[in-house]
This record gives C-alpha cells, sequence and structure tokens, in this order.
C-alpha cells in the first residue's frame, strides 16, 4: 500500500522553513499523552496517572511492573518471579489491549501483540504516562484498555554524573551510571545499568494432568538485564527544535519449560526516535517523528538431565518502521485543532514461516479541543487504513464542566479497536486471514476535585466509573480448528484514587472495583475473564523526617480465576512493602526495602510462583 499523496500533503508546511526568533516555547511540566498535546495533568478530562523520576526513586521499585502494579485500573499477572512475563490488564481489557510507547514510538511483538514490558530498565526511564480509557481515536490499533508512554531520561543544565548501586535477596544486584548536561539549549544523557538475580523456581506445574508450565522442573531460574540509553537535543532557536532518542536492552532468562518451547530465553529490545519541532508562526506547531522499534526473542532447551548444552529452539522479531506528522494550530484563545498522520510498516522473520511477513497502515486523526467558559470540549476522528485489513474509523468525544466549588465532571465515549497479531493470522495451523479486527465501545463518567480538608492539607480526589463493551474478540475456535472473532465481552468498573500532603506526611490511596464479565455464547457465559481481581486497594504511607524518610505500601488484591470456566480459583492476598531512606549529604543517599514483608505466598497465574520476603540496599550518587 502506498500513499505518497497524503504523506506529500501534511509534509508541504515543511519545505523552506525558516528557523526564525519567535515568542518562548511553554516549558512548563505537562501530560502529552492523553491528547497528543500538552495539558495541565489536573486539566485533563481522560484518567491519567503520571510517574515521574522522583517517584520512582521514592516507592523503590525493583522493575516496571513492581511499579505499575496497585496503581487505579491496573493489575498484573507475573508467570514467576523476576524477569518472568509479566500480562498487564488496563480497566479489564486483553493484555494486548493496552498501546505501549517509548518516547513516542509504538513498541512490542507484531507476533503475540504484547510489549515485554518486564526487560524494560527502570534506571533509564525519566517519566510515565499512564492513560486510562480508549484512545485509537489518537493512536489507532490496542489502544482499548489505555495508552502507556514512556520516556527516557532528558538531561539538560550543568554536567553531573549519576551512580546506583545495589544489592540484596537471591544474589540480586544492580548497578547503573550515567552522565547528563547540555546547557542552557542542549541536553545530552548516556545511562547503562545491569540487573542480575539467582531467581526463583518459576513454576510448580506438572505434566499429569498438565497444568501451569506442563513441566516439573524444581530449580531457580536467574534472569539478568543490560540497558543503556542516548538522548540529545538542541533548541535551535525558539520556534525550532531536534530531539534524538535511544534505548537498548539485552536480557538472558531461565524459565520452566520443555524442549518444544525451550527453558533459555534471550529477548532483545531496541527503540529509536528523531524529532523535531517547529513553529513557523505563532499559532501553529508542527512536530515531524520518525523512529524503529525492534523485539527479538530467542528461545534455547537445555536439558536438565544432559551435558550437551543449550539447543537452539526457535526464533521471533519484529521491526516496527514508523513515521508520525502532526499540526497542532491554535484557532484563537482557548481553541485547539490538530491534524496529522502515523504511518508504520511492520515487518516479521525468524524461524516460523507465515505466509505474509510484511504489513503496513496509515492513519489520518483530526482532534478539536476548546474551553468554553467553565466548558470543556473534546472531539477526535481517526481513519487507519491496513494493508491486509482495509479500513477502521474510531472516535472519542469528552465533554468536561467546572463548577465554581471547584468540581470538574467529565463525561467521555469512544470506540477503539485491537487489529489481529501475525500469529493470529498467519501462525502455520493456527492462523485465520479472513479474521476482523477486535472492536469495543465504552463510557466513562469522571469527577475530581481537592479535599475538603483543612487549609493545611494539600489533597485531591478523583472518582470514575466506567462501561466497556468488546465484540468480535479473537480466539481459538474447535469448529474451524484455527482462531475466530468468537468472543464478546463487558467490563463495568469504578477507580477512586486520593492523594494528600500535610506538613512531613505524604498518603496516597487507590482502589479498583472490576466486572469483567465473559458474554461470549456458550457454557463459560457470564464468568469472570481470567486473571482480573475483582477488587484491589493500593495505600502508600510516607513520612520526610530531615535525613531520614520513612514509608509503606500496602496492596490487597482480591479472588481471580485463572480459566476461562473459573475453576481454578487464585484466593486473595495482602502484601506489606517497607522502605527507608537516608541522605548522607546531598550528593549520597543510602536506600533500604523490605518487599513482602508478611512473607504471602499467593499466585497471580495457576501454579506459578511469586517472590517471598526479600530484602534490598541501594546507594545513590548524584551530585
Amino acid at each position: 500500500m502506498s500513499h505518497p499523496w497524503m504523506l506529500a500533503a501534511l509534509g508541504v508546511p515543511l519545505a523552506g522553513l525558516a528557523l526564525a526568533d519567535g515568542p518562548p516555547v511553554q516549558l512548563e511540566p505537562m501530560v502529552v499523552t492523553a491528547t497528543r498535546t500538552n495539558e495541565p495533568e489536573t486539566e485533563s478530562l481522560a484518567a491519567v496517572t503520571v510517574i515521574d523520576r522522583a517517584e520512582i526513586e521514592r516507592r523503590q521499585a525493583r522493575s516496571l511492573p513492581d511499579l505499575l502494579r496497585g496503581l487505579p485500573g491496573l493489575s498484573l499477572a507475573r508467570t514467576g518471579g523476576p524477569g518472568q512475563q509479566s500480562s498487564l490488564f488496563v480497566r479489564g481489557t486483553n493484555s494486548d489491549h493496552v498501546l505501549v510507547l517509548v518516547d513516542g514510538i509504538r513498541i512490542g511483538s507484531a507476533t503475540t501483540g504484547r510489549a515485554a514490558l518486564e526487560d524494560l530498565p527502570l534506571e533509564q526511564i525519566e517519566r510515565i504516562e499512564i492513560v486510562r480509557g480508549p484512545r485509537s481515536s489518537l493512536y489507532g490499533s490496542e489502544a482499548i484498555g489505555g495508552v502507556i508512554q514512556i520516556f527516557t531520561r532528558r538531561g539538560g543544565g550543568d554536567w553531573s554524573p549519576r551512580l546506583i548501586l545495589g544489592g540484596g535477596t537471591l544474589g540480586t544486584a544492580r548497578t547503573a551510571a550515567g552522565l547528563s548536561g547540555g546547557g542552557e539549549r542542549g541536553w545530552f544523557d548516556l545511562g547503562v545499568s545491569f540487573d542480575r538475580t539467582d531467581g526463583i523456581n518459576a513454576c510448580a506445574g506438572r505434566a499429569t494432568p498438565f497444568a501451569g508450565c506442563g513441566v516439573e522442573q524444581d530449580d531457580r531460574d536467574p534472569y539478568r538485564n543490560l540497558g543503556l540509553s542516548l538522548s540529545a537535543g538542541y533548541r535551535l532557536s525558539d520556534r525550532a527544535e531536534l530531539d534524538l532518542r535511544a534505548l537498548r536492552t539485552e536480557g538472558r532468562l531461565e524459565f520452566d519449560g520443555s524442549a518444544f518451547a525451550g527453558n533459555i530465553a534471550r529477548p532483545e529490545q531496541q527503540v529509536l526516535s528523531a524529532k523535531a519541532v517547529l513553529a513557523p508562526l505563532d499559532p501553529w506547531t508542527l512536530t515531524l517523528t520518525v523512529g524503529q522499534s525492534q523485539d527479538e526473542y530467542r528461545a534455547f532447551f537445555d536439558d536438565p538431565d544432559g551435558d550437551d548444552g543449550e539447543r537452539f529452539v526457535a526464533r521471533f522479531a519484529t521491526t516496527r518502521d514508523s513515521l508520525s506528522l502532526q499540526n497542532d494550530w491554535r484557532l484563537m484563545l482557548g481553541q485547539l485543532a490538530t491534524l496529522g498522520l502515523d504511518y508504520r510498516v511492520d515487518h516479521v522473520e525468524g524461524s516460523i514461516h507465515y505466509d505474509r511477513d510484511t504489513r503496513d497502515n496509515l492513519g489520518v486523526f483530526g482532534e478539536y479541543q476548546a474551553r468554553l467558559g467553565a466548558a470543556d470540549l473534546k472531539l477526535s476522528l481517526r481513519r487507519d487504513d491496513d494493508g491486509e485489513l482495509g479500513g477502521h474509523n474510531s472516535g472519542d468525544v469528552a465533554l468536561g464542566y467546572l463548577f465554581e466549588t471547584g468540581t470538574r465532571v467529565a463525561l467521555n465515549y469512544g470506540t477503539a479497536f485491537k487489529a489481529p497479531s501475525f500469529n493470529d493470522l498467519y501462525y502455520p495451523d493456527y492462523g485465520n486471514p479472513d479474521l476482523d479486527p477486535e472492536r469495543a465501545r465504552s463510557w466513562e463518567l469522571r469527577l475530581t476535585d481537592a479535599l475538603p480538608l483543612a487549609p493545611a492539607i494539600d489533597g485531591r480526589w478523583d472518582l470514575s466509573l466506567y462501561h466497556t463493551a468488546i465484540d468480535d474478540l479473537i480466539a481459538y475456535d474447535a469448529a474451524s480448528a484455527s482462531v475466530a472473532n468468537v468472543r464478546r465481552a463487558r467490563i463495568c468498573g469504578l477507580e477512586a484514587t486520593t492523594s494528600a500532603t500535610w506538613r512531613d506526611w505524604r498518603i496516597e490511596t487507590s482502589l479498583t472495583l472490576l466486572d469483567p464479565e465473559n458474554r461470549s455464547p456458550g457454557a463459560n457465559q457470564g464468568n469472570l475473564l481470567p486473571r482480573r481481581p475483582e477488587q484491589s486497594l493500593a495505600l502508600d504511607l510516607e513520612r520526610d523526617l530531615g535525613r531520614w524518610s520513612l514509608g509503606g505500601r500496602v496492596f490487597v488484591a482480591g479472588r481471580r480465576y485463572d480459566d476461562l470456566a473459573n475453576r481454578n480459583r487464585l484466593d486473595g492476598y495482602v502484601l506489606l512493602d517497607l522502605r527507608a531512606e537516608y541522605r548522607l549529604d546531598p550528593k549520597l543517599r543510602l536506600q533500604v526495602s523490605l518487599e513482602n514483608a508478611l512473607d504471602t505466598e499467593y499466585e497471580t497465574a495457576y501454579l506459578y510462583n511469586q517472590l517471598g520476603r526479600s530484602v534490598y540496599l541501594t546507594f545513590h550518587y548524584q551530585p
């Protein structure tokens, strides 16, 4: 499929652009993922959670899945300890119904349809924005449950090194170093990190009758990961800036597997991006982004009963080349119009032969945002033209109102879709090239305001009620001996969050109530969708005592089922994490954490083990 005329039409403004001086660029921190434009987090009509670098270090999380656990509307299922596959469910939708971006570039495997969050190094991350609710009208496929955008470290300012050294239970070790700077107009950051652990026995499976991983391998499953990031940019003038980013990770993981699936994985990810932001006229901003993401998974088998060493089993590799062009035009005070396009080419290769190994997609989108007194209106519409699946439309409308009391009410309605993966379409003796995209419709009512407490207490609350209906879900159909659009789901939920600071105290709470119902015809109709807890609650409390800070986090998850038939019940559980930090001087900090302090035994996936009580010690040095 070729669309040169559309690329040329939206690219005309680039020709002959002069980099002239003009009004200063707005530099205050903004949320960009919800609308693809800058807006204050407190004014967003979408449900957004932002985690910055300070919060990442304050929480002392060991991995990205650990950091996301307990956030409103998010639930995790992990098949073992550190580095093992983590499935993220946003608002009860499937794990492949969330779009993951790194610096604006779509990542993940085009064969499985999921992104390996467990391999993204926390030390290279500057900021994370999580948008809950459909966003296909701005991003296209996959954004049914929401969008997670990860921003790598940017740098800037005076030159500054950093060093992190840590270790703990199960032979865990962490080393990270970096250098950032760039001055007033430029920015530069180089970072490298290495994590390793001896791990735990990932799976307590059995071969007869088949359950869990289907094998009995009572051994530890170690994991290691090497991460590297590089960013550089320069503000050429007040009307133009360039930004370059690179992120690469390489890992090695052992798991409980077989000669068919392997028991050693060597995953690799790489993301490259280049972005130019131009302001040829005062009301007009033009953003051009080009990038490439690579996702490679190689599986090997090392027979525990033999001495032959590692034997190659399989390889799956995805390369995604993308281009995005976005025009933002401020029509008048309080009104913003956006017109843009996304073009992407996916290519897969490896040890499995697919009937087709390349497909492309062109998405054209428009958005209108207006503030009309106390009311806010946001409209967006997108058309995706896939080379294999044809065209698909999606849209979103949001209306908000700010009352004189300070309460903001927002009503959102959106449609979204998920294109079938290469495995769904072309995997031998499994795929079905006649599949349709999965489709979703979602309503949301959201209220937010300041907490009505004493003037000395600074706090906010946020409440969201939502209903999502998903049709044409893809699943294996025994009648056709292939996958087909045979399932439906209806998901209702409530999310409530509060945050408050008072003197040296800080408290945050998050409550999620979920009813993920299987609406597919057949014996499982009315059952709960697998691996989603019906209730989850997180409470985080911290006190600053000068050089000392002490904190703790309680996470409570209700029951869930591991299968569609709801026969394998996974009981609810309570996790308690404790942490402390001591600032030896402004440059050096010592952190200690006690995770799963109650040594709770629990499962998020049937017969897959989770970490018990663990202790970690970390030194941070940064001038």
